[in-house]
């Protein structure tokens, strides 16, 4: 018989078991076990004396085995955090997701992601030649039609538009490709609308779509336009007509990789890796981009393990630093954008050349590349930079031409003087915050208070900054820019329909030139490449002889990266100026 006490015991253990059970909201599972268990019981025993005998009881310890049953909760299965892949860029904010419209560092890479083109510039290698299909099923037929030139393209079959919001997945056709090339040409609804001059298009059935031009390119000059560039981009009408030309800039719908998930102003871009991506779906779960425009804070999320990948500084000493690291990789890698001084000449002074070329010849390029320093940085002497692509002019053909504006600062202030501006002169001006246009703007303010000009400097965000300048703000602008070639370099900064604000095709001539349009226009048809190649110099001598712009250097991308992500390609060249993340790029935890 057991007694109260072990009653008790084992009631209370059953009655607990019983309640972790219930909390753990697991599914019980019984089971019976064999437990020995110390009892007291109470025997008797006979005690003879000497007269009588008396019985006397006793209490004493026994073993006894008992069964019972016992609740043994299920043990949950471990749930993996998802692969979510944090990058800081230098950038305090969004400027728009719409592809045509993204000008910017930090869009063009947000875009790459979520977008295709017709074409694409393999990933990490921007060069031409190595350009191969993206939406379209091959390299396009070309065929001539009287004096037009078209294009065939050939549409993969079974490629899906993300979801958005009420709007589900549907397959891309020809339907949306013509939508989107139309709205690229579009002067209201696109940023690169220039680029499609004598263009039109049609949609031929659901995988078929013509290019037609008015005046014949090459291929060279052509494929640029439809590839994952810029207006190549292809966005999805259903997903636009949806959510109309305003809202679609901070939700974009495409076909990439990743897929849009929410934006928080300020802070950061979420994006989802596309599970229907016609490449196959991505081997991490998301992005999460975030905005940080300061340097110290993406370098200690990075060393902290907070942030995955971040922007650097084009800047040698900061390389080498991060390269002693441990865990850190930093890669350098083209393109090299182009960093060029425009001159505004409908302002004064600046419509005067000599107080332009004065300008010219007070600044330094060696002073400038210093701030950088090679490799990361390296000096141009033509818009068109001669070391990645054919047209420019290399720094012997400029020294030769008198035309590469050594510094001089006793020539500078001489030519101001017989300008009339012996006492300099003051201008005003707005920069991005990133590094590498502060940097410039700043050491221009430095190099030209040597000769009496007084340039204040305000800093902006980095899209303010693109939004002032192309209302016209800044009587200098610096801007640093990659274009896929010449045509592409003189046609955006030099040809009057893309003067900023008047322009028939507003874009980025921030100096209002408007002498080299037959010139540029010219190259464009020319049969030869040689032809084409002379014309393109001859443009960029008839630049540099009245100082409409100064070119100054190339930077180079520059990332650094924990060692345990993989973009999954070499990095050559990405012209989306970072270092290119898709479904082959891996994250290890």
């Amino acid at each position: 018989m057991l007694s109260r006490r072990t009653v008790f015991l084992l009631l209370a253990m059953a009655a607990l078991l019983t309640l972790l059970a219930a909390q753990c909201g697991a599914t019980p599972t019984p089971e019976r076990i064999v437990e020995k268990v110390v009892e007291t019981v109470v025997v008797e025993k006979e005690v003879a004396g000497e007269t009588v005998t008396v019985i006397e009881t006793v209490e004493v310890e026994v073993v006894k085995e008992v069964e019972k049953e016992v609740v043994v909760t299920a043990t949950p299965e471990p749930v993996e955090e998802p692969l979510i892949l944090r990058l800081g860029q230098n950038s305090a904010d969004l400027s728009s997701l719409d592809p045509h419209f993204a000008t910017t560092t930090e869009a063009r890479a947000l875009v790459d992601m979520i977008f295709n083109g017709l074409l694409r510039y393999k990933p990490g290698d921007g060069a031409f030649e190595n350009m191969e299909p993206d939406l379209a099923e091959a390299l396009p037929e070309m065929e001539m039609v009287g004096d037009q030139q078209v294009w065939t393209f050939k549409l993969r079959q079974g490629v899906m538009c993300h979801p958005a919001g009420n709007l589900a997945a549907y397959e891309l056709t020809s339907e949306d490709v013509v939508y989107s090339l139309e709205k690229a040409a579009t002067t209201e609804r696109s940023a690169y609308a220039g680029e499609y001059t004598g263009m039109s298009f049609e949609a031929v059935d659901d995988y078929t779509v013509k290019v037609t031009l008015d005046a014949p390119l090459s291929p060279v000059l052509f494929y640029p336009k439809v590839a994952n560039y810029s207006g190549g981009f292809i966005v999805c009408k259903q997903g636009v007509e949806a959510l109309g030309d305003d809202k679609f800039k901070t939700h974009p719908v495409g076909t990439g990789p990743f897929m849009f998930e929410s934006y928080s102003p300020q802070e950061k871009i979420m994006l989802k890796a596309n599970p229907d991506y016609f490449r196959g779906a991505p081997k991490i779960d998301g992005i999460e981009y975030r905005y940080m425009a300061d340097i110290s804070s993406r370098e200690a999320g990075l060393l902290a393990g907070e942030l995955d990948v971040i922007y650097g500084i084009p800047d040698i000493l900061w390389v080498e630093k991060m390269q002693g690291e441990e865990g850190v990789a930093v890669d350098v890698f083209g393109v090299g954008e182009v960093a060029t001084v425009h001159f505004n000449t409908s302002v004064p002074p600046l419509d005067n050349p000599e107080v332009r070329k004065a300008l010219a010849y007070a600044m330094d390029r060696d002073e400038f590349l210093a701030l950088f320093g090679e490799p990361v940085a390296e000096n141009v002497y033509s818009p068109v930079p001669s070391k990645f692509l054919a047209g420019g002019l290399t720094q012997e053909e400029a020294e030769d031409l008198g035309l590469a504006y050594d510094v001089d600062r006793e020539l500078a202030k001489q030519m101001l003087a017989d300008a009339g501006y012996a006492d300099g002169f003051s201008l005003e001006v707005v920069t991005s915050e990133m590094t590498g246009y502060r940097r410039i703007y700043e050491n221009m303010q430095a190099q030209l208070a040597e000769v009496g000009v007084d340039l204040k400097v305000n800093v902006v965000d980095h899209s303010t900054m693109h939004s002032q300048i192309r209302e016209d703000v800044n009587p200098i602008v610096v801007y640093i820019a990659w274009r896929p070639n010449a045509d592409v370099y003189l046609t955006r900064f030099f040809h009057s329909d893309s003067i900023v604000v008047t322009g028939a095709k507003p874009d980025t001539n921030f100096s209002h030139i408007d002498v080299i349009d037959d010139v540029i226009e010219s190259a464009r048809v020319a049969t030869s490449a040689e032809e084409q190649i002379a014309l393109w110099k001859d443009a960029q001598i008839t630049i540099l002889e009245d100082m409409y712009a100064y070119p100054l250097q190339f930077q180079q991308q520059v990332y650094a990266r924990s060692d345990k992500v993989d973009y999954g390609h070499d990095l050559v060249s990405v012209l989306a100026l970072y270092p290119g993340i898709t479904e082959n790029t891996t994250l290890e935890r």
